[in-house]
């Protein structure tokens, strides 16, 4: 058997990145809403006293509870940010509220009190009124809270809207590698020349033909049962190859012999994905030349934990390979098992081993 180089290598993974949770576009969020806070609770406060204040005074003392609102906004806005890489509402809700509990008031608390604390010292020489600055702390943080809530939401929101679309690209991705691995089980060649084979059959010897087309359902039947499995026992296998062998004895007579060494206890207990076999030997039918006179002898042999599928190399000059085949097969065995296949030419013989799993 022979690897094929030209084989492309099947997608069983999307090849470009998941999509990621959107960023949230809040620039017209805050430019309205920042200046919204800064008047009105000054205005709900009785902050500023309009009665002692001249215009100009009124406006930069509104200017300045705007600033309060920016830097209120802007630091929890950050702190939220901040926390959304450490906390997943998803996987640790719990830990992601008793942070934005303990993170958020110990920032707004005592920036909101000195910023209004140095209102005072601008605008009243330091007349400090702690029942206002409290007030306008308290409802700051209410604010700030609810503002919190309304970003969370979105996020979340976001954040289900992401995951389903991720969700929707991998099982698009696993519907995909599905179809691949299915049409890289039935080899097209390998279709039309047992077509061909059973026409020629009909024509020539009827009863010969019945065998051949039962056979044929059989080997095509273990294909589209075991079409979604992962995994099949060794058993299995074993019995679709002696259906296999007995589609190739009638196309090729005593061509082709299959020599089988596998322990009864193996058989039972052992696992590997379906249709393997078949590929390899397959694989060594393309690659190679055999007669009556110097038949092609594959051997499958179990020895510690794996089958070794083996057969003495006589190239083709001109093999035709349509890219289905070995490459595929020891990709699928990496995804499914996390083993890699071994691939060796040793003594005239190319031998690939092909790791078993325990049944447990």
């Amino acid at each position: 058997m022979k690897p094929d180089s030209r084989a492309p290598k099947p997608d069983f993974f999307p090849t470009k990145p998941l999509p990621e949770a959107k960023k949230i576009n809040d620039i017209g969020f805050r430019v309205i809403l920042i200046p919204f806070c800064g008047i009105t609770i000054p205005l709900l406060t009785s902050l500023i006293p309009f009665q002692q204040f001249s215009l100009l005074e009124i406006k930069l003392s509104f200017l300045y509870t705007i600033a309060i609102a920016f830097i209120i906004w802007e630091g929890n806005r950050s702190l939220l940010f901040t926390l959304r890489s450490y906390f997943n509402w998803f996987n640790q809700p719990v830990k992601k509220i008793l942070a934005l509990l303990l993170v958020i008031p110990f920032y707004t608390i005592p920036v909101s009190v000195l910023l209004i604390v140095g209102w005072y010292q601008l605008f009243l020489n330091g007349q400090v009124n702690w029942t206002t600055i409290w007030n306008n702390t308290l409802i700051i943080l209410i604010s700030v809270l609810f503002i919190v809530h309304v970003y969370e939401t979105v996020f979340l929101v976001k954040e289900s809207e992401s995951e389903m679309l991720r969700n929707a690209t991998l099982e698009k991705a696993r519907a995909e590698a599905e179809l691949q691995a299915l049409k890289n089980q039935i080899d097209p060649h390998f279709m039309f020349n047992s077509l061909n084979t059973l026409s020629h059959l009909i024509r020539t010897n009827p009863a010969k033909a019945q065998v051949f087309n039962d056979t044929l359902a059989e080997v095509y039947r273990y294909i589209l049962q075991n079409k979604s499995r992962d995994l099949v026992l060794l058993q299995e296998e074993l019995s679709f190859m002696d259906n296999y062998l007995a589609l190739l004895k009638i196309r090729y007579g005593d061509c082709i012999f299959i020599n089988k060494q596998v322990s009864d206890t193996c058989v039972h207990t052992s696992l590997l994905p379906p249709i393997s076999l078949q590929i390899l030997v397959e694989n060594a039918i393309k690659h190679n030349t055999f007669s009556q006179k110097q038949p092609l002898h594959i051997h499958i042999i179990e020895s510690h934990g794996q089958l070794s599928v083996s057969n003495q190399i006589r190239e083709k000059k001109q093999a035709h390979s349509n890219g289905i085949g070995l490459t595929n097969l020891l990709e699928r065995f990496i995804l499914i098992t996390g083993s890699q296949p071994a691939i060796e030419r040793m003594n005239g013989c190319f031998f690939v081993h092909l790791p078993l799993l325990m049944l447990r």
